[in-house]
């Protein structure tokens, strides 16, 4: 039977599958999200860029050639060519013939299974920001509810972009992708009313995170494998894990609560 990986009661999602379930299928593709969801997993995160003819796609890289058997970059693609890639047999096998997903149709896949989606805008170098938000956005907000969706970005001129287009941090709950938070990192967060800060996890100071925790900014940290050295991060405050196989974390968690439960009635 497949564990559910479900965060506690809260707004905030505990555990979240990095670009799909990445650890055992190819990365932000179909079958990745199709594998978090069978894991048990309830939220994903996942990459959005555009093609060269402005197609909304889901992918990190600037390039083709680590995830594909294609070769070049990814803004010299249009939707006919980019369809044409086998964007799983570098995974495995079984993967071959994969296609490289659209936004549209990805965001189809994670509304049918009732998923959450935190989705990052990806801007390589040399692209354009504002057309990104202009063509992922809407669509993304059209298919989820602001429950189900936190959009995130390195990028400041995306967030803004986001931003201007809604308006509502209630409808749209944007996060602030950093590897670690600036000092005065509440600036940031408050113009953009930002609903939380997605950190490298093996950058994060006790300090800067209880400093996050004191305040109504969640602290998601990326990208952890290893759920035994993670484990004090939770006592410092952090709400949610972002993660190549969240269900390492549910199981240690598991077996973390069986242990003090025997000891409790020892």
């Amino acid at each position: 039977m497949t564990q559910s990986v479900t965060a506690p009661a809260s707004d905030a999602p505990r555990y979240i599958a990095h670009r799909g379930l990445s650890a055992r299928a190819p990365e932000n593709t179909l079958a990745a999200v199709q594998a978090a969801y069978d894991a048990g997993c309830e939220w994903v995160e996942l990459d959005v860029q555009l093609l060269g003819d402005g197609t909304p796609v889901i992918w990190h890289d600037a390039g083709i050639k680590r995830c594909s058997d294609g070769r070049g970059k990814l803004v010299k693609l249009d939707a006919e060519s980019a369809a044409k890639l086998d964007a799983g047999s570098w995974f495995g096998a079984q993967y071959r013939g994969e296609a490289m997903a659209t936004l549209e149709a990805m965001l189809a896949l994670i509304t049918r299974l009732g998923l959450g989606l935190n989705l990052e805008l990806k801007v390589c170098r040399g692209r354009n920001a504002i057309e990104l938000v202009q063509a992922a956005l809407p669509p993304t907000l059209e298919a989820l509810p602001a429950e189900k969706l936190i959009v995130s970005s390195f990028d400041r001129h995306a967030l803004t972009a986001a931003r201007a287009l809604e308006s509502d941090p209630d409808r749209l709950r944007l996060g602030v992708l950093d590897d670690k938070a600036p000092k005065r990192w509440w600036l940031e967060t408050e113009r953009l009313s930002a609903y939380s800060l997605h950190l490298d996890w093996r950058k994060l100071k006790i300090k800067r995170a209880q400093e996050i925790a004191d305040e109504e900014i969640k602290l998601f940290c990326y990208t952890a494998n290893d759920p035994v050295t993670f484990e004090k991060l939770w006592d410092w405050g952090v709400d949610g894990v972002i993660s190549d196989d969240p269900t390492r974390f549910v199981v240690h968690a598991g077996e973390a609560a069986a242990r003090a439960s025997e000891t409790k009635s020892a």
